[in-house]
């Protein structure tokens, strides 16, 4: 798969034609503060962004689509305090791993995956495959409300069940804090 690097976000892109951001993969340590204590870690960015920001966080979704028993969907987590963009994503979820009611939820598109995977009990882990700098274009720009073009950081990585079967993959970019 071509930008394998990049997937899901890739997808996304490749749906619309256009061009991938540069996206530099970097090493962790290469991450400044305190976007590394935001990103480098093994626990969903659900909890991790709410814990950092003080707020319960929701998710709109900029466009979706169901492949089989895959799910695409590019968001926005906001903040519910004050509906402030708080991370830009895309995130490719395998729903023959979860329970009917789950599935609902991630169909929804309102509720973040790391909320519906604690809220049902589900038990998983987290494996960071890649950090990112990014250079944000305009979609990006205009998901996360910039007004600026400096980089950005992120994270891609993958979240298994208790078997270690793959549930999810995500690419996580974070706006200027």
């Amino acid at each position: 798969m071509p930008e394998e690097f990049a997937f899901p976000i890739s997808e996304f892109y490749a749906r619309t034609s256009l061009a991938l951001p540069r996206i530099e993969i970097i090493p962790g340590d290469a991450v400044p503060e305190p976007y590394r204590a935001l990103l480098a870690h093994e626990r969903d960015m659900t909890s991790t962004l709410e814990r950092f920001h003080g707020s319960e966080i929701y998710i709109t979704a900029l466009s979706s689509e169901q492949r089989g028993g895959q799910y695409f969907r590019e968001v926005v987590l906001r903040r519910v305090s004050d509906d402030v963009s708080v991370e830009f994503g895309a995130n490719c979820v395998n729903l023959n791993r979860f329970t009917p009611e789950a599935r609902w939820m991630i169909l929804q598109a309102k509720v973040p995956l790391g909320r519906i995977l604690r809220d049902h009990g589900i038990d998983h882990a987290i494996q960071v495959l890649n950090f990112y700098r990014v250079q944000p274009d305009d979609r990006i720009r205009r998901a996360l409300q910039l007004t600026t073009s400096d980089a950005l950081f992120g994270r891609q990585a993958i979240l298994s069940d208790s078997d270690g079967r793959r549930i999810s993959q995500v690419v996580e970019i974070l706006p200027p804090l």
